[in-house]
């Protein structure tokens, strides 16, 4: 069976990218982005998906963490499609709900290359670390439109901060799991009615 990997590089005035992506892994990870706290949620994502991932960011962080979060969100989400191909096989949609302590968050997702964001997430302060909590919409906003999927996002409730964005990379890892895993009874067949995905 062909391997579904990705290696990609994006280069522009404000960053420089390069991902690597292996659907078919144990969630071996490298991650250097350059802000702490996105690599830690990347990190979540990687391990509970089951993705190996290699992500090498170098941003203009000394104007502010923007370019650097929005852009390692699109090459993420570009890399998947990419290993993805024609998407013969694969489950497509996947959900997950994942508790953190207090906190309980929903993810919905279809893989249907049809790009779209749902997001029902707020947050009580600014800042986690050295990351604008802001950022986190533009994280999976990219990567929503890097990857052609349709996006539900909602924290159900929760009151921790950190609990709530840890819990949304977590669900979004598991729910891509299932998503691109591979169904044995149907492997050359693509999941819609419309021939294409």
């Amino acid at each position: 069976m062909t391997p579904r990997t990705a290696t990609l590089e994006r280069i522009t005035h404000e960053t420089k990218i390069q991902v690597t992506l292996t659907l078919d892994g144990t969630g071996q990870r490298t991650i250097k982005t350059g802000i702490g706290f996105l690599d830690h949620m990347l990190d979540q994502l990687a391990k509970h998906s089951q993705m190996d991932l290699t992500c090498l960011a170098e941003g203009d962080l000394h104007i502010d963490a923007h370019h650097t979060v929005e852009d390692t969100g699109w090459a993420i989400g570009s890399a998947l499609k990419q290993a993805l191909g024609d998407k013969r096989g694969i489950q497509r949609y996947g959900h997950a709900y994942v508790p953190m302590d207090e906190t309980l968050t929903r993810v919905a997702l279809d893989l249907s290359g049809r790009p779209f964001l749902i997001w029902h997430l707020t947050f009580s302060q600014p800042r986690l670390g050295e990351m604008d909590t802001e950022l986190f919409r533009e994280w999976f906003q990219a990567f929503a439109m890097g990857s052609g999927t349709t996006l539900h996002v909602e924290n159900l409730y929760g009151v921790n901060n950190h609990h709530k964005i840890e819990s949304t990379y977590k669900a979004l890892a598991l729910a891509l799991k299932t998503a691109f895993s591979r169904d044995p009874a149907r492997l050359h067949d693509l999941p819609s009615t419309k021939g294409t995905l």
